[in-house]
């Protein structure tokens, strides 16, 4: 990722600024030890988050919409929980901010986890990541299931048969031409399909 001004805004639904002067009057009222700490914008940030790099070991991360609300409180619960069994290092959530000047969700601070945004040009050795990537997806399943402090936003889609969720899946991995592999990302959805229940 690269960090941008600081002067940028990111747009969360309905057409909310999520701009610095937000993060910073957030951070003043409710983390004041870090409220001076410099603040860049990062692009691209994530698809559900608004992303802030906060000083040097930090970030701040605020949903773009109500599809991502409740992500802070869920990390902030499983994330510790779920670092000591998994190979990879995972973000180290330090504070859940509440909603306030205008803007309606939870929002978090977590310490910076250094990397690169991930690309198919930035893979030197694709086997290795695609084992990695293997090993960490092994070690997530394996983790030890602890209760949830949060309930499970998507209770909608657990449970229920892959094919019912086919027309929405065809629909997102048609929006991101251009960006991705569709014929890949398809290629994959049908062999997902076609797996066992």
């Amino acid at each position: 990722m690269s960090e941008a001004d600081v002067s940028g805004e990111e747009a969360g639904a309905d057409g909310l600024s999520i701009d610095a002067g937000l993060v910073r009057r957030l951070l003043a009222s409710q983390f004041p030890h870090w409220a001076d700490l410099p603040l860049r914008r990062l692009h691209p940030a994530g698809s559900d988050n608004v992303i802030y790099r906060l000083g040097q070991d930090m970030s701040v991360r605020l949903p773009r919409g109500e599809w991502a609300a409740g992500q802070a409180a869920k990390e902030h619960a499983w994330l510790p929980r779920l670092a000591p069994h998994l190979p990879l290092p995972i973000p180290d959530p330090l504070g859940v901010g509440d909603p306030a000047f205008g803007y309606p969700w939870d929002w978090s601070v977590s310490r910076w986890l250094p990397g690169d945004t991930a690309t198919v040009e930035g893979l030197t050795d694709p086997q290795r990541t695609a084992r990695e990537l293997a090993e960490f997806l092994t070690a997530l399943q394996h983790a030890l299931p602890v209760e949830s402090a949060t309930p499970n936003p998507h209770d909608d889609v657990t449970g229920v048969p892959m094919a019912n969720r086919d027309y929405a899946t065809r629909a997102a991995i048609a929006a991101v031409q251009g960006t991705f592999d569709v014929p890949a990302m398809t290629a994959v959805w049908e062999s997902a399909l076609r797996a066992p229940a």
